[in-house]
């Protein structure tokens, strides 16, 4: 049991966050904070994993660098929108469900705390990791830059497309989202893996693989496409719907013609 010991730090630290978050929100009514602290409570998890950890040197600095950055990134563009936006119409949606019970917006930021916990599992096996990844290291750095690129390139076209007045209620179909009705989501997926890079030799580094899937089944059915996909077609409509049927979901792809 001792061996998880770090694991039962990541949640000590992050059920305190999310308290701390879940009193932010209460008294301003916006539960988007949750988002920020996840990705801040993820990336955090990522440094102080590689702190403490016993692998080789060079894999946790690059585990610390390459998580941390990513995490500081991902928290600050949802800072951005929480701060200057309106409540995300998910969190509106929940609390009109909910009738404000902030018994249950509690729940649901300590459900996100055992998630940091749950998605701090590749960076444990990283922090493992005896060896110094040789080949591996590049191939993780030219995954995560890849996919950090793509997914601001893809947050910044969507903010482009949003602030122009005439866009309203239409869907982007600029740049990258023309490939993808959410590119920012599939770049995001891509990250994951540059952690299975780093774990290869670790004697757990089986866990890195549940960076990827979990991340793939709670961006395809659970938290991702599904609540974004409802809202979309609440304030977008047939435009939407067109977009669907013309736009691959995740996996960028040519877009498909529509019969005249």
């Amino acid at each position: 049991m001792n061996t998880w010991w770090p694991l039962l730090i990541v949640w000590l630290l992050a059920a305190a966050m999310m308290t701390l978050g879940w009193r932010w929100q209460r008294a301003r009514a916006n539960a988007g904070i949750v988002d920020v602290l996840w990705a801040a409570g993820v990336g955090g998890s990522a440094v102080l994993l590689a702190a403490i950890g016993n692998g080789a040197p060079w894999t946790r600095l690059a585990l610390a660098v390459l998580g941390g950055a990513w995490g500081i990134r991902l928290a600050v563009h949802l800072w951005t929108r929480v701060r200057d936006e309106p409540e995300d119409g998910r969190y509106q949606n929940l609390r009109a469900h909910w009738h404000g019970d902030q018994l249950k917006f509690f729940l649901l930021f300590q459900f996100q705390a055992v998630l940091i916990v749950l998605f701090a599992l590749p960076f444990f096996a990283v922090a493992r990791n005896p060896e110094a990844s040789g080949l591996w290291l590049p191939a993780a750095g030219a995954i995560w830059l890849l996919s950090v690129l793509g997914e601001s390139i893809a947050d910044a076209q969507l903010a482009h497309f949003r602030n122009d007045p005439a866009n309203k209620g239409r869907a982007c179909r600029d740049g990258l989202w023309r490939w993808s009705r959410h590119p920012n989501y599939f770049f995001e997926w891509l990250h994951w893996f540059a952690y299975v890079c780093l774990a290869v030799g670790s004697p757990i580094g089986w866990l890195a693989w549940s960076g990827p899937l979990v991340m793939y089944v709670f961006l395809r059915w659970i938290s991702g496409v599904p609540y974004t996909e409802a809202q979309a077609l609440r304030s977008r409509g047939e435009d939407y719907r067109d977009y669907q049927r013309t736009t691959p979901m995740l996996i960028p792809w040519f877009p498909k013609r529509t019969a005249k």
